[in-house]
């Protein structure tokens, strides 16, 4: 059981010195190279709760494993991506992907770069490996954020709203390719998302959450076959299920 949430409970001190409750009595497994999407309306303690298993912020009370290990700061086995991509600027792709292995002395730089460059074949990047994050599209920085991540070998991929600032286009693709990165490397991932459709067509299983405070409302399995149809009979009965779970929530 690579990550299991044990009873957390988060709370906050307001401006006005109030106690503010984000997140209450939330359980939560999650299996080895499980794919898992947080979904549910803004405020209801997604981010809060992915900040939760990266080591970012400590519970309140509560406790989160993570492969056998007790929680309490980040770690290289938990790599958080957010919607912001955090490349360096003066790096090139090749550059920013191998940053991390030449760090932390992970084999030589000839081993990192011709590992490198493998990833990148297979994410279709590798014709920009020279080029530099400002020469990129939005999309492609995600790739090569979520490419660095594997690279450092994170068996874990916290993604918070990765997605949302990209066109219909183009988070469509992202997630197509997210889905075969997944296949191949076998992670195990946990993703934030307000979006049904992007959770249907990406999870193995959906955390309904609602808020004031944040709890788990309902956890849905999908068992839709891969690759999905968004406009399979399957699909669009589970999507319909889902918002209007969510409409009764919020």
């Amino acid at each position: 059981m690579p990550i299991e949430v044990k009873n957390i409970n988060k709370s906050f001190i307001s401006k006005k010195n109030d106690q503010l409750s984000v997140l209450k009595d939330i359980n939560l497994n999650i299996d080895d190279g499980e794919l898992v999407c947080l979904l549910g309306p803004s405020g209801c303690g997604k981010t809060t709760l992915l900040r939760l298993i990266a080591g970012l912020d400590q519970p309140t009370s509560g406790e989160i494993i993570a492969n056998g290990e007790k929680v309490v700061e980040p770690s290289g086995d938990r790599a958080v991506i957010f919607q912001q991509y955090s490349l360096f600027p003066w790096l090139t792709v090749l550059q920013n992907v191998t940053f991390g292995l030449e760090m932390t002395n992970k084999g030589s730089k000839e081993e990192n770069i011709e590992t490198a460059e493998r990833y990148l074949t297979r994410v279709g990047l590798i014709d920009f490996k020279d080029s530099y994050p400002h020469e990129l599209s939005g999309g492609m920085k995600q790739r090569v954020a979520i490419i660095r991540s594997l690279l450092n070998h994170s068996p874990i991929l916290l993604m918070d709203e990765p997605f949302s600032a990209l066109d219909m286009q183009n988070r469509h693709k992202l997630q197509e390719q997210l889905i075969g990165v997944w296949k191949r490397f076998e992670n195990t991932i946990v993703f934030v998302t307000h979006d049904v459709d992007e959770a249907v067509y990406l999870a193995d299983k959906i955390v309904i959450m609602d808020k004031n405070p944040g709890r788990i409302n309902k956890i849905i399995e999908v068992d839709i076959e891969r690759p999905r149809k968004r406009d399979s009979k399957e699909f669009i009965a589970l999507q319909e299920s889902i918002v209007e779970n969510l409409d009764m929530v919020e």
